[in-house]
């Protein structure tokens, strides 16, 4: 493949998770503890922060309130991490 493919496909995979905003670390807390996905704060040891859910797989958030945390991480933390799909990830975010 040529250099000038690999950086179109590069650019498409930054573009897609470009679409994600990027958030305040207390934001997106704030979004994961609010329906429909209720996680709470189960212990913290400074900015770590484990976070639980009934039916969801355990979250360990790492950031300090004022951080901003990245597009990509945002997507991987509701995609990924929580499970949701992508028009999920969407209506939590809105």
């Amino acid at each position: 493949m040529t250099s000038a493919k690999l950086a179109n496909r590069r650019c498409g995979i930054i573009q897609a998770v470009s679409q994600f905003p990027s958030v305040k670390a207390r934001d997106l807390q704030r979004m994961l503890e609010r329906e429909p996905l209720n996680y709470s704060v189960h212990r913290q040891n400074g900015s770590h922060r484990v976070l639980r859910a009934q039916g969801r797989p355990q979250l360990l958030f790492s950031y300090h309130d004022g951080a901003t945390v990245p597009p990509g991480v945002v997507r991987k933390i509701l995609i990924r991490d929580v499970g949701l799909t992508e028009e999920e990830a969407w209506a939590v975010l809105s």
